[in-house]
């Protein structure tokens, strides 16, 4: 539900929106120093509360229980999934499981649609979707005996869906699109988008990885069928966590997992020799899950929860409407432009802002104690993670980047190191 737009400058300060902010306390829940943090689109602040149960499975769980604690441990794939469902995703238990990586499970799911569309074997996506998403899509279609088919489209509004009409027939079995664009963070409009790709006849894989936790969103209402997301970026659980897969409730039964491991079979420890799928969502888990990365994505979950995710929705549209307000007037005469849309309703959580030496201004700040992130060619990415950034930050972040640029401290530093998504 788009917010209202940030007080203007004369209203209110950055420091009097701190101070009237009812999600304020959250920050208290994360480890934060002097840096201000704007690249949680990447990778989300570690929580106290993950530590401090991470320390407990280690030392509690794996130290003295042993193989004793996997009856705790055997079901969390499902139990996390259903409380990521319910809380993220508007979701119903039994569709959502928490497994593998983002890779793993559209790889899993996309194969499994197509599976069930014979005679269309075309996967339709846009041009722009994250590289992994196409590198998958275009293998899965070519062992289904089809291709990909790429569909142009703007570099900041995203998938239109005049685009991805164009590219409908009866020989396209699914579309796959990501929610939120990884660039520009544009927010694609995920309910009319799926009824397009349902009218031509085709299936919709939808990738949220960069709007759960940041956008509200609810599937079922939605008409989606299938959805896949990771949880280290806005979930806040850390490092290489677990991904997540929800496969909508009616088609469950249809579909079969190209991986069907133990853990997706019923009665698993029966060992039997033939494979019997898991109802519902269940039957696309693999083998034996990371138990210290279920851990984390349940505390991650349990935060967006008792924030409640329109809470946190209206203070990422303030930050980022504050964001875009700022840069458009301090950065543009330096050379920098809006990148992301500035109607709320198309804007997911993050702003990217357009310069020709981004790089280079993306790693000075980390010098100036600002840490944003870069995206080819031109793009510096900034999130204002709406759980623990301050509108204070915000400004400050828009003063330290005014200020390096003026003084041209971006043209002494060397290009190093690496993107991560």
């Amino acid at each position: 539900m788009p917010a209202e737009p940030a007080v203007p400058a004369g209203r209110a300060t950055p420091e009097d929106l701190d101070r009237a902010d009812p999600l304020a306390r959250f920050r208290d829940e994360f480890v934060t120093d002097d840096v201000i943090y704007l690249d949680g689109n990447s990778l989300g602040r570690l929580p106290h509360r993950t530590r401090r149960r991470l320390e407990e499975v280690v030392a509690v769980g794996w130290g003295r229980g042993l193989v004793g604690s996997w009856d705790e441990w055997i079901d969390l794939s499902t139990q996390v999934g259903d409380r990521l469902g319910a809380a993220l995703l508007g979701a119903a238990a039994g569709t959502t499981v928490v497994s593998d990586s983002v890779t793993v499970n559209l790889h899993k799911l996309a194969t499994a649609a197509l599976d069930t569309q014979p005679g269309r074997p075309d996967v339709v996506t846009d041009a722009g979707n994250f590289p992994t998403d196409r590198y998958v899509l275009a293998e899965v279609a070519r062992r289904a005996g089809g291709r990909l088919r790429t569909v142009p489209t703007d570099p900041v509004t995203g998938p239109a869906a005049d685009a991805i009409g164009t590219a409908l027939d009866d020989g396209v079995g699914l579309v796959s699109l990501s929610h939120v664009d990884y660039r520009s963070g544009s927010l694609a409009d995920i309910a009319a988008l799926t009824e397009q790709a349902h009218a031509a006849g085709a299936m919709v894989l939808w990738d949220l990885s960069h709007s759960v936790g940041a956008v509200p969103i609810d599937l079922p209402a939605a008409g989606v069928d299938l959805a896949i997301g990771c949880t280290y970026k806005y979930v806040n659980a850390g490092p290489g966590a677990p991904a997540f897969l929800f496969v909508a409730e009616a088609l469950a039964e249809r579909l079969a997992s190209p991986i069907p491991g133990w853990f997706g079979t019923t009665e698993q420890f029966a060992m039997a020799a033939e494979h019997r799928a898991r109802p519902g969502a269940a039957r696309f888990l693999t083998g034996t899950p990371s138990v210290p990365g279920l851990v984390a994505v349940e505390a991650g979950v349990e935060i967006l929860a008792e924030a409640g995710m329109e809470e946190l929705r209206t203070k990422s549209l303030r930050l980022t409407d504050l964001l875009i307000d700022l840069a458009t007037t301090s950065l543009a005469p330096l050379g920098f432009a809006v990148s992301t849309p500035t109607d709320p309703g198309r804007r997911g959580g993050h702003v990217s802002l357009s310069h020709p030496d981004a790089r280079r201004i993306s790693m000075a700040a980390r010098r100036r104690r600002v840490v944003g992130d870069f995206r080819a060619p031109d793009l510096l990415r900034l999130a204002p993670v709406p759980l623990y950034t301050r509108f204070s930050d915000v400004a400050m972040a828009v003063e330290r980047l005014d200020a390096l640029v003026r003084l041209g401290e971006h043209q002494h530093v060397t290009v190093t190191g690496c993107a991560v998504t």
